[in-house]
């Protein structure tokens, strides 16, 4: 008798419903509830095909979610992640100096340096 067991343990996700987790059961529940309140609400507009293609279209993100992982994150971990990124902190990082008293004391000597430099390139040019 041979016990299958991953070779990373984090990996180990328990089955619950038809071979498929908890998460990724609701999931295709989910998927198959938007599936068919979309054909529901599309049939007395659209022909069967298109019908057809747009409930795979809306049912796929949801169905996705339940099996889809990035960087160890699950799906709802990384949309969070990305609203936070993008929308809820900010974009722009400033740099501001710590140390003002060191800056001040070597500003002088910096420009010195700079001017010597360009006099220098000015005359070999």
């Amino acid at each position: 008798m041979e016990v299958k067991i991953n070779r990373e343990i984090r990996n180990y996700t328990e089955s619950m419903f038809f071979g498929l987790s908890l998460r990724q059961f609701i999931f295709s529940v989910l998927a198959m509830g938007v599936a068919v309140l979309l054909y529901f609400l599309l049939k007395p507009y659209v022909g069967t095909e298109t019908v057809s293609w747009m409930c795979i279209l809306g049912a796929a993100p949801f169905a996705a979610m339940g099996f889809i992982t990035y960087h160890g994150m699950t799906a709802e971990q990384f949309v969070w992640a990305w609203l936070r990124s993008e929308l809820i902190e900010p974009r722009f990082l400033r740099s501001e100096p710590v140390n003002n008293i060191y800056y001040e004391a070597v500003k002088g000597v910096v420009e010195s340096h700079e001017k010597e430099a360009y006099k220098a390139h000015v005359e070999n040019d």
